[in-house]
């Protein structure tokens, strides 16, 4: 009996060092140009009118951390709309138009209408109404098509470096081989020490089309590190909405220098 366990063992071992010794297969990916690459980005892009959305959000800077829930609505190239909610109660909104951001919180009783200068401080980089409406989409922040790049294979993604730098940006893109949508994004600024890094970490299926499911954004300046993930939890698209947004009275204005 007891030869027949340790046949059994020996057995055992060696079809587990038979199968660690399989090499795990791995899709070669075909190489594009860059162009191609970009173009197939593009056509790929979430086709929308309108969209509403559930989003879960942890936010955290290092001094404060939170973790609302947000319903998010769009009306493409012309508004986005967010209302922050916790344990069922509303904390903020915000609108966001081409022209201007609006925004007002509950908790100190404050309000900002302006520029996207606040929102760019947020995130560490210039931003506008079309980077904003990207970054939710699972798009390039900038458009590809201004510059040429050069594209490679890298980590099971096809990378893109502009040919020429800008002279205050670094950027990079990885987009993914199968829908071409962005699977992360860097944009440094070295002379004022700012790196935003968005990564794409897992997409959804809404209608038949690709839709961002989870996102990482780390925002950090010289000292300080801003992160914020994004959580899809629910998604519609072409459907009516509205944009109830009125700041309340009494409310005391946020300037910016």
């Amino acid at each position: 009996m007891n030869k027949v366990v340790y046949l059994l063992c020996i057995s055992l071992l060696f079809l587990n060092s038979c199968k660690g010794t399989k090499e795990v297969a791995t899709t070669r990916i075909k190489k594009l140009s860059a162009e191609k690459v970009i173009a197939n980005h593009y056509n790929k892009s979430f086709n929308f009118e309108t969209l509403n959305a559930k989003i879960k959000i942890k936010y955290d800077d290092g001094k404060k951390s939170f973790g609302p829930s947000a319903t998010l609505r769009m009306e493409k190239d012309k508004m986005i709309w967010v209302s922050v909610k916790m344990l069922g109660i509303t904390l903020a909104k915000a609108l966001i138009t081409p022209e201007k951001v609006s925004y007002y919180e509950k908790i100190e009783n404050t309000y900002f209408e302006g520029d996207f200068k606040l929102l760019s401080e947020w995130l560490g980089t210039e931003l506008d109404f079309e980077k904003v409406q990207q970054l939710l989409l699972g798009q390039a922040l900038f458009n590809l098509r201004d510059d040429k790049y050069k594209a490679t294979v890298y980590n099971q993604t096809y990378q893109l470096k502009p040919k020429t730098e800008l002279a205050l940006f670094e950027r990079l893109f990885l987009i993914q081989p199968e829908g071409f949508k962005i699977a992360e994004q860097q944009l440094k600024q070295p002379i004022e020490n700012r790196n935003l890094n968005i990564i794409y970490r897992e997409y959804q299926k809404v209608g038949n089309q690709d839709f961002p499911k989870r996102i990482r954004i780390d925002a950090v300046q010289t000292d300080s590190k801003t992160t914020i993930d994004l959580e899809y939890r629910e998604v519609d698209y072409n459907a009516r909405v509205s944009f109830p947004f009125k700041i309340p009275s009494g409310y005391k204005e946020v300037v910016i220098q």
